[in-house]
């Protein structure tokens, strides 16, 4: 089972469980159906299991992304505009052995997807379940396999002419450039016995516990901040984040920097929700234009709205740039219209 996948998966096991037990014994609730619990059970395990039938090339690959990822992650996943990149940092040698050979000199310049993980399986499983940004669990299993192939090449990890697909993951699994990156010799994770092939100690903790106790300090306080260089690389980050999650914008811009943020409208809000404000800033480009560079554009035309909510709904590319405005299709007619009009009024 997949690390990202295990509490999602608790969750909906926990729960069909205690409406079984409820309904048992207090005759209420029922039981959860297998189809609703087939709906949660998506994880993919590292050994493969829960994988689905599917295959995808590279050149597939490459359109998927540019069509629904590369507004955020940028053509050929090395953009840092919204989030870090997806693939680079690693070399033949570490393909070779298994071990990204930045990390045990310690002068690899910024860790990656393909830097970090071990497993394929947890690439295709987080694809699957949470990506795009604005429409997760939309993507068919052989569009998975296609994106996670297109990456695969980008790594070159594979030839630009090959099919990833069920029946041949686990081969790849042995190219992962850091796939001897991960461990489970320590306490937290025995294992099988040596006897059976494992490599687990027995349970034995991997820390010795015996506190120095000199030079302690009286008081620490665990915090992170973005470093001053970043804070407005990328406009006003508190208008950026979408309204729910644990993840919450910091002001970034003006007074605002240094206060809680204000609150917000709400058509903010709905451009948030929506992860509009992640390509988008009121005043500024991030991926895409600035609400203000938008309203510029479209002044004095009397089909802005409906031109302007088309795009919202459909998509585009070549209009503001190389990277494409992916499709929204997701959102209800009313909202874009919202939307639309909210930005054309000045996103004010």
């Amino acid at each position: 089972m997949s690390r990202f996948s295990k509490p999602i998966l608790l969750v909906a096991l926990c729960c069909a469980s205690a409406a079984a037990f409820a309904f048992d014994n207090y005759g209420i609730g029922r039981q959860a159906t297998p189809a609703e619990v087939k709906a949660w059970d998506i994880d993919v395990r590292a050994d493969f299991k829960g994988l689905p039938k599917g295959s995808g090339n590279v050149q597939k690959g490459n359109d998927l992304f540019e069509e629904k990822c590369a507004s955020c992650h940028g053509s050929f996943g090395e953009s840092n505009e919204v989030f870090t990149p997806l693939v680079g940092g690693t070399t033949k040698d570490d393909i070779k052995n298994g071990r990204v050979g930045g990390f045990v000199t310690g002068d690899i310049p910024q860790r990656t997807t393909f830097t970090k993980v071990a497993t394929i399986s947890t690439v295709w499983d987080y694809i699957y379940r949470a990506m795009p940004w604005t429409a997760p669990k939309s993507l068919k299993p052989d569009d998975v396999y296609a994106i996670l192939a297109y990456f695969l090449n980008l790594a070159e990890i594979v030839p630009e002419d090959f099919t990833l697909s069920d029946q041949n993951i686990a081969e790849v699994q042995k190219k992962m450039p850091n796939r001897n990156g991960m461990t489970t010799d320590h306490g937290m994770w025995p294992g099988a016995p040596a006897s059976k092939g494992g490599i687990g100690n027995g349970g034995k903790p991997d820390v010795k516990n015996v506190a120095c106790m000199k030079n302690c300090k009286s008081e620490v306080q665990i915090g992170s901040t973005l470093p001053d260089y970043a804070r407005t690389a990328h406009g006003e980050l508190a208008d950026q984040n979408r309204s729910f999650g644990p993840v919450r914008g910091t002001r970034t811009l003006g007074q605002g920097a240094v206060t809680a943020a204000p609150a917000v409208d709400p058509n903010m809000e709905l451009a948030t929700k929506n992860g509009c404000m992640a390509c988008h800033g009121v005043n500024n480009k991030i991926v895409g234009p600035g609400y203000a560079e938008v309203v510029a554009r479209y002044k004095d035309q009397p089909d802005a709205e409906s031109r302007l909510t088309a795009k919202v709904k459909n998509g585009g590319q070549g209009v503001w740039g190389s990277i494409p405005m992916p499709p929204n299709g997701h959102l209800a007619d009313e909202d874009i219209k919202t939307l639309v009009k909210w930005i054309l009024s000045g996103a004010k």
